[in-house]
């Protein structure tokens, strides 16, 4: 649904159009420093306005209600909300019948038999990834000294990002990218085997992320055209360093303390500005559909800290579940 986590649990509510979105984290340890201040960093390599990005840019100000009492988290559920402040949901008027081909807008029209709001996508936007960005702050601060990072190092299939997005916007088009995140300095043995790997946890958080085309850990699918002597990675020391990283840190679902590195596709923007044809309910045929309002020409330029924050998350849940085992036996 719209939660994730067993210890560290976060949940997203809100729509783009809505009054508020924002986050509610539940589990949070206590006395973790904590202020707005600490989100704008993360919060501005999220926010639109940049060559390529949507024109429409909030101000993302964030306001903790609940769980912080004189600068530490208190242990009581952590609440994040911000405002949208900056909508014009006319645009989307049309799409009540004339849903967008690559969008939500069908899917959730028929799921929820029309009781969806359409406005800017509703909660399917990629607005609600901003509770993400905050709930990943907050993990950050868990799994220090470990760190995560993550970086756009292609787009439409070029390595020259801002000649790709110049390319799309004289086109009127969307493009996609590929995202690589490093996860670095990792205890081992997190995760757990099988439906609790450390990359079925991960994936889940990635897949959870709108437009996520995809994700390989290290060699990733260059793995199948590998012999197992290319593909081991020899260990080289008692900490468990290996001279390759095929496995991007991880063996049988447990860290290794080696790097974890992923790579995720991301998926061209669906809203574009040529004119498309698809099925209009109202007239029972297909007509032209030109799509109004304000779109990323590139969305991956925005999506990284995304990543970088999820998986965040998912590793302050794992080194939270294993903390509470050692304490158990």
């Amino acid at each position: 649904m719209n939660s994730f986590g067993r210890l560290f649990r976060v949940s997203i509510f809100g729509e783009s159009h809505g009054i508020q979105i924002g986050t509610v984290i539940d589990g949070c340890p206590a006395g973790i420093p904590l202020c707005e201040d600490d989100l704008t960093e993360d919060f501005a390599r999220r926010r639109a306005g940049g060559r390529g990005t949507t024109p429409r840019v909030e101000p993302d100000l964030p306001k903790i209600v609940s769980g912080v009492f004189r600068g530490k988290t208190t242990g009581a559920p952590l609440t994040i909300v911000f405002e949208n402040t900056n909508t014009r949901s006319k645009d989307y008027d049309n799409l009540l019948s004339h849903p967008r081909p690559g969008h939500a807008d069908f899917t959730s029209w028929q799921k929820y038999g029309g009781y969806n709001d359409p406005r800017g996508g509703g909660h399917f936007s990629g607005r609600i990834t901003l509770g993400i960005v905050a709930a990943g702050v907050v993990a950050k601060k868990i799994i220090a000294p470990a760190t995560v990072s993550a970086h756009l190092i292609e787009a439409g299939g070029n390595t020259d990002i801002a000649a790709a997005v110049e390319e799309a916007i004289a086109a009127k088009d969307s493009i996609g990218g590929i995202i690589e995140c490093r996860c670095h300095a990792l205890p081992i043995g997190l995760g757990e085997p099988f439906f609790d790997s450390a990359e079925a946890l991960i994936a889940h958080m990635v897949f959870a992320i709108p437009a996520t085309r995809g994700i390989e850990f290290g060699s990733g699918f260059r793995c199948a055209a590998m012999k197992g002597s290319e593909h081991n990675d020899l260990i080289i020391n008692k900490q468990g360093a290996t001279a390759t990283n095929n496995a991007s840190g991880i063996n049988g679902g447990i860290t290794n303390g080696n790097d974890i590195v992923f790579r995720v596709p991301i998926k061209p923007t669906s809203s574009i500005g040529i004119t498309q044809d698809t099925f209009d309910f109202d007239k029972n045929r297909v007509e032209p559909l030109l799509i109004e309002g304000r779109h990323d020409v590139c969305i991956a330029l925005r999506i990284p800290v995304v990543i970088e924050c999820g998986t965040a998350i998912v590793l302050a849940d794992m080194m939270l579940r294993e903390q509470q085992k050692k304490r158990i036996f």
